[in-house]
C-alpha cells in the first residue's frame, strides 16, 4: 500500500470518529428528576488508532539515500550561505528533487539544515508518478521509462563526450599534445583548462553507453548502446530494492553460479564475454578485473605520457578533490605546498580526455554489471590515443554480442530496426519471426519478401533470449523449416519419411542464409537480352556470412545455378562434424579447429581439405593447398572472366570492392579504381544479363568467409560454370 492511500484510510478513520462524537446527544441528570439505578455494565473502549507504519521505512532507513550524517548530506552545512546550491539540490536534497520533478529545474537554493536525505516524499509524490523521460548532461533525452526515471534522473553524472569537447573548442586548442595556458574571461580574470568530473554513481549514464555519451568517445570509434541483460532485468529498479538499495542478489544467482552475496558479483561474465580484454591471459575472471586491469594499464600511460608530455608526473586520488593531482618529483607521492595537495594543472587535451576516462570508471562501482562493454572500450581507446600498445587487448566481442559494430549500430539514428533487417539485426527480432510462423517468399522481379515480423526495438547485441527459449529454458527455440531466399526450406534434422523437423541448429541457418539467391537474380533478368547492358538490371546482394546457404549447396540453391548442370547438394562431411554447432562454439563462434587435426593432419583452416584429395581444381599446379586456396585460384579467374567480358563485351572496364556497397563500378580507364561522376560519388556498373549472373557468384563466394570449408565443392561448381559462361578460360582447370 502506498505513502498516500496509507494517510487517507488513517484520516477517514480519524475523520469518522470526529462525526460520529458530533452526532451523538449529551445527556445530563436533573435535580429534580429521581435517578432510576441502572445495572453497571461494562462496555469495552475502542483504543486510540496506532500512528500508520510506513512501509519499507526500515529498509530505507538503511540505505544510502537515508545517510543524513554523511558527506553526501552534511557537505554545505560550514558554507556561507549554508545552503545547497541550485546546481547541487536536485539529488542531495528531497526538496530539491521535488521542485525539479515539478519544474524541471531547481530555482531556489535548500537550506543546509533541510537537507535530510532522500526520504519518501521525495520519490512518492503526484509528480513523480508522471515523470517518464530523462535528460542526460549530454543533452539526449531517453523517453517512456517506467519508475526507473527517478533513479536515472540523480545518477547519471554531470559531464560528458559533450562537454569535454566544449571546453576543449573553448579553448581554442590546435596541439592536443600541447599544455593549455589560461584565458581571459569576459572581466579580464584567468580561466583554467581544468579536469572535467563526472561525479558518483553516473550508474545510468554506464547503463545507456552511446545512447547517452556518458564516456569520452573518440571520434572514428563506434560504442556499444544500452546493456539489454534480459527481459525483467533491464532497469534500475529491476536490479535494485528501490529502498534499501540493495542488489537482488538472490535473482542473479539463479542464472550465475556461485552467486551469494554482492562481492560475488564481480566475478560474474558472461558467455558474451568471451575476450581477454585487458589482454592479462585470464578470460575466466569476472568483468570487474577485467576492467581493473585496463584501469591499471591507463594509469600508467596517463603518468608515462604526463611526463613526456605535460612535464609532470600525475598522481590519482579518487577520495580527494580535485582527484589529479601534481607529482613534480616523480615518486608517486602527491605534491604538497603549504600542507595542501598540490593540484595538477599541466593538462593537455589528450590527457583530459584520457583522464575523464579514467574517472568514468572509477566513480561508478558498479561498472561491471551496469555496461562493461562501453566501459572496456572507453578505457581502450584511451590506451591507444595516449600511445599505448592495444595488441594484446580485446574491444570486440564475437560478432553476435558485439554492441559496438555495424550489424548492432547502423540504425541508431532511425530509432528501430526496419522489418526487413530486424530479423537478424535486433535481439527480438528472430523470436518475433519464429513465434508467427515467419515465411519468405519471392515476386515476380526476384525481390525477396519476409513477412512474420515488423520493425524492432534497437539493441546492444543478441540476448540470451534470441537464441533460447525462456518458457523450455536453455533449450533453443524450435524451427523445423527454415525458409531460404530462394524458396526452399531446409533442416538440419529429418523423420524416416524425410520431412523436414526440428534441431536447434535451425536456428543458425534462421540468418545465416543470405538475403539473395540465384533465383532472385534469375527472376530480375528475365526476358533481358543476355549481353546488353541494362540500367533497370540492379546488382543481388547475397549479404554477409551466408554460411548456410553455402552448407546447403543447391539444397538451398544459394548461388546461381547455370541451367543443365549439375551441383552438389548439403556437405555433410562426417558423423559428428554436420552442424554449426558441430564445428563452431556456439557463443564465442570460433571455429573448433582442433578436433580437425586428427583426420587432417592439421590445426590450420586454410590448409584443410580432404584426406586422399590430390585434384588441381584451380589449376595452378599446387594439389596440396587448401580447398579455400582452391576457391581463391576460382575467385582469381573469374574475377578476370568478369573484367574481360565488360570490357570486350560492354565496352566499360569494371572493378570490385568487396567492402563498399553496390561492390561493383565502372572502371573506364582500367587504372584499377573507380570512376567518380561530377559530384565525387563512385560510378555504379550498368551489368547485362550474363555478367550480373557472374557477378553475383562471384560475390556470394567472398560474402561466406567460410566458403571452402563449408561447401568448397558446391561453390566451386558455380564459379567453374560462371568463367565457362562469360568465355572465360578454363584451361587446366578442374570442376568437381
Amino acid at each position: 500500500m502506498s505513502m498516500k492511500r496509507t494517510l487517507l484510510i488513517v484520516g477517514l478513520i480519524l475523520g469518522l470518529a470526529m462525526v460520529v462524537a458530533a452526532c451523538t446527544p449529551a445527556v445530563a441528570p436533573t435535580a429534580e428528576a429521581p435517578v432510576a439505578e441502572v445495572p453497571v455494565v461494562e462496555v469495552p473502549v475502542a483504543e486510540a488508532p496506532a500512528s500508520p507504519e510506513v512501509p519499507f521505512a526500515e529498509m530505507w532507513a538503511a540505505s544510502g539515500h537515508n545517510a543524513v550524517e554523511s558527506e553526501v548530506f552534511r557537505h554545505w552545512d560550514a558554507s556561507d550561505p549554508a545552503k545547497v546550491p541550485v546546481t547541487c539540490a536536485k539529488c542531495h536534497s528531497a526538496d530539491g528533487f521535488i521542485e525539479f520533478q515539478a519544474k524541471g529545474t531547481v530555482e531556489t537554493a535548500v537550506p543546509a539544515a533541510n537537507a535530510q536525505g532522500i526520504n519518501c516524499t521525495a520519490c512518492h509524490n503526484e509528480t513523480s508518478l508522471e515523470m517518464t523521460a530523462v535528460s542526460f548532461p549530454s543533452g539526449v533525452v531517453i523517453e517512456d521509462l517506467g519508475r526507473e526515471a527517478l533513479c536515472m534522473s540523480c545518477h547519471q553524472g554531470r559531464e560528458s563526450k559533450v562537454s569535454v569537447d566544449a571546453q576543449i573548442e573553448k579553448f581554442a586548442i590546435e596541439d592536443i599534445d600541447a599544455v593549455v595556458a589560461p584565458i581571459k574571461d569576459d572581466a579580464g580574470k584567468d580561466v583554467r583548462f581544468g579536469f572535467r568530473n563526472i561525479h558518483y554513481f553516473a550508474a545510468a549514464a554506464t547503463l545507456y553507453g552511446s545512447q547517452v555519451h556518458g564516456g569520452y568517445e573518440y571520434e572514428g570509434k563506434t560504442y556499444d548502446w544500452k546493456f539489454g541483460h534480459i527481459d525483467g532485468y533491464t532497469t534500475c529498479i529491476d536490479c535494485h530494492d528501490s529502498h534499501s538499495l540493495e542488489v537482488k542478489v538472490d535473482k542473479c544467482s539463479v542464472c550465475h553460479e556461485g552467486v551469494a552475496k554482492t562481492e560475488d558479483l564481480k566475478n560474474i561474465r558472461m558467455v558474451s564475454s568471451s575476450g581477454d580484454y585487458d589482454g592479462d591471459g585470464d578470460v575466466a575472471e569476472g568483468m570487474a578485473f577485467e576492467i581493473e586491469g585496463l584501469q591499471v594499464n591507463l594509469y600508467a600511460q596517463m603518468q608515462a605520457y604526463a611526463k613526456d608530455k605535460a612535464g609532470a608526473a600525475i598522481v590519482y586520488d579518487a577520495a580527494a578533490y580535485p582527484y589529479w593531482f601534481a607529482d613534480v618529483d616523480g615518486d608517486g607521492v602527491i605534491d604538497q605546498k603549504d600542507g595542501a595537495n598540490v593540484a595538477f594543472s599541466t593538462w593537455t587535451a589528450r590527457l583530459l580526455k584520457a583522464a575523464y576516462n579514467y574517472q568514468v570508471s572509477v566513480k561508478d562501482p558498479g561498472a561491471f554489471a551496469h555496461g562493461n562493454k562501453y566501459i572496456v572500450q572507453l578505457l581502450i581507446d584511451s590506451i591507444a590515443d595516449l600511445g599505448g600498445d592495444v595488441s594484446t587487448l580485446t574491444r570486440a566481442d564475437a560478432g553476435h554480442f558485439d554492441g559496438a559494430s555495424l550489424p548492432f549500430r547502423d540504425w541508431d539514428a532511425d530509432g528501430e530496426v526496419p522489418f526487413n533487417c530486424a530479423k537478424c539485426h535486433s535481439a527480438t527480432g528472430l523470436p518475433e519471426f519464429l513465434k508467427n510462423g515467419g515465411t519468405v517468399s519471392i515476386s515476380p522481379t526476384g525481390s525477396v519478401l519476409q513477412s512474420g515480423i515488423g520493425a524492432q526495438p534497437i539493441s546492444n547485441s543478441f540476448t540470451c533470449y534470441t537464441c533460447h527459449d525462456p518458457a523450455n529454458w536453455p533449450n533453443i527455440r524450435e524451427t523445423a523449416n527454415v525458409p531460404f531466399p530462394s524458396g526452399k526450406s531446409v533442416s538440419f534434422a529429418k523423420d524416416a519419411d524425410g520431412k523436414n523437423i526440428a534441431d536447434p541448429n535451425n536456428i543458425c541457418l534462421s540468418c545465416h542464409q543470405g538475403r539473395q539467391s540465384g533465383k532472385t537474380v534469375s527472376l530480375s533478368v528475365a526476358g533481358k537480352e543476355a549481353d546488353t547492358a541494362d540500367k533497370t538490371i540492379s546488382f543481388q546482394n547475397v549479404h554477409y556470412f551466408s554460411a548456410g546457404a553455402t552448407l546447403f549447396g543447391a539444397d538451398a540453391g544459394g548461388m546461381f545455378q547455370y541451367p543443365d548442370k549439375e551441383y552438389a547438394g548439403k556437405f555433410t562431411h562426417v558423423d559428428g562434424f554436420t552442424t554449426c554447432a558441430n564445428c563452431h562454439n556456439v557463443h564465442t563462434l570460433k571455429v573448433k579447429i582442433e578436433t580437425c587435426k586428427g583426420c587432417h593432419g592439421t590445426d590450420v583452416l586454410e590448409d584443410l581439405r580432404a584426406p586422399g584429395d590430390a585434384v588441381d581444381y584451380d589449376g595452378d599446379g599446387n594439389t596440396t593447398e587448401g580447398l579455400m586456396g582452391e576457391v581463391a585460384g576460382f575467385q582469381e579467374k573469374l574475377y578476370a572472366a568478369i573484367q574481360a567480358y565488360a570490357t570486350d563485351s560492354l565496352g566499360v572496364g569494371i572493378m570490385y570492392d568487396t567492402d563498399s556497397r553496390p561492390y561493383f563500378y565502372a572502371d573506364a580507364d582500367g587504372d584499377g579504381a573507380a570512376d567518380k561522376d561530377d559530384k565525387g560519388a563512385k560510378v555504379r556498373y550498368v551489368f547485362s544479363p550474363r555478367l550480373v549472373e557472374a557477378a553475383f557468384n562471384l560475390h556470394f563466394s567472398y560474402k561466406d568467409p567460410g566458403v571452402g570449408i563449408h561447401n568448397g565443392v558446391y561453390v566451386m561448381q558455380a564459379l567453374y560454370d560462371a568463367i565457362e559462361d562469360l568465355g572465360g578460360d578454363v584451361t587446366g582447370m578442374t570442376r568437381p
